[in-house]
């Protein structure tokens, strides 16, 4: 079995314990698990600015905050919301704050695209902190789930823990395999050329703005459905959502899992919060173990936790290889 097809199965025996885990495990780790792959999500359109095209940013959290005060200033109070309105809006309103930040800060590069995509992310975050526009810093309480609504009828709602599990799974493997497809593309193949040598693409024709800007919009949109989901889960928004914090710790998720490799973020996401819930059972000084942890894995594993497997599917190849 050669390396792609090995990574392949390992791949396809993941996906397989997803589908049969609510079978088997426990509300709480149903609910867990959840959680994890909606950062999944948002982990994957990081990935997309920070491994594929060369952008780092600390405002990621920006477009996943927004998503979800969108839900929740749409969403009745004692009712469900229609999930093919506010999903849509949720997912517009991202695009469109993305598109107006990413026609500014696309204009800078390095340390300074770093600082003005966390200046505009804090722009947001006081502006629902500040202001009555989002319940202020208490936030605002969704209390009912959003459901499918098809002109009154109603094929499924997302209050069951495992409706809303397998909802979340088919949108995490739905993202995959569109950014999948979007980076084998002649665009996906131009932004890793940009993030090698902007200048080169540029002398050879490419509109390397357009692409970095069509590339944030889609890493901020997908933010935005992963924001979406997670207030349509936690019940509540506020605006911590929006802070740095948020996009440093699915910036960690994504350096954890390996950047550059779709399948990375996916395994920093589940990495990072199953070593957090861990250590948090274990002691007040959890993220102490935690940063720890990151810092051997950045040093031991340039490549991060995704890289270990790639590096064991080699090995293993090389030694079949050898006893052919």
């Amino acid at each position: 079995m050669n390396h792609t097809l090995w990574m392949r199965s390992l791949l396809a025996a993941c996906v397989a314990v997803l589908l049969l885990f609510p079978l088997a495990g426990s509300v709480y780790y149903t609910q867990l698990f959840t959680k994890i792959m909606m950062l999944s999500i948002f982990a994957m359109s990081l990935d997309l600015l920070v491994g594929y095209t060369g952008l780092v940013s600390l405002g990621h959290a920006a477009f996943f905050g927004l998503a979800g005060y969108v839900l929740a200033l749409m969403s009745p109070q004692y009712a469900a919301a229609n999930l093919l309105t506010t999903l849509p809006a949720a997912l517009a309103a991202s695009a469109l704050v993305a598109l107006a930040i990413g026609l500014l800060v696309l204009r800078t590069s390095g340390i300074y695209f770093i600082m003005v995509t966390l200046a505009f992310a804090q722009m947001l975050y006081y502006l629902f902190h500040d202001t009555k526009l989002g319940g202020g810093s208490d936030g605002i309480y969704i209390y009912v789930k959003p459901a499918l609504s098809i002109w009154g009828w109603v094929p499924f709602t997302l209050e069951s823990k495992v409706v809303l599990y397998y909802f979340t799974l088919a949108l995490m493997l739905a993202v995959y395999a569109l950014l999948r497809a979007v980076l084998r593309s002649t665009f996906g193949r131009a932004l890793q050329g940009i993030k090698a040598n902007e200048q080169r693409m540029r002398s050879l024709g490419f509109a390397t703005f357009r692409y970095k800007l069509a590339a944030f919009v889609l890493a901020g949109t997908l933010a935005g459905l992963s924001g979406y989901l997670a207030a349509m889960q936690f019940g509540f928004v506020n605006p911590e959502i929006l802070s740095w914090h948020q996009s440093g710790n699915v910036l960690m998720m994504v350096i954890l899992g390996g950047m550059g490799s779709l399948a990375g973020p996916v395994l920093g996401a589940f990495a990072f919060t199953l070593l957090q819930d861990l250590f948090e059972s274990l002691t007040k000084h959890w993220q102490l173990l935690l940063g720890g942890f990151i810092v051997l894995v950045v040093l031991v594993l340039p490549r991060g936790l995704f890289g270990l497997f790639e590096y064991l599917a080699t090995l293993r190849g090389r030694r079949r290889g050898h006893d052919d």
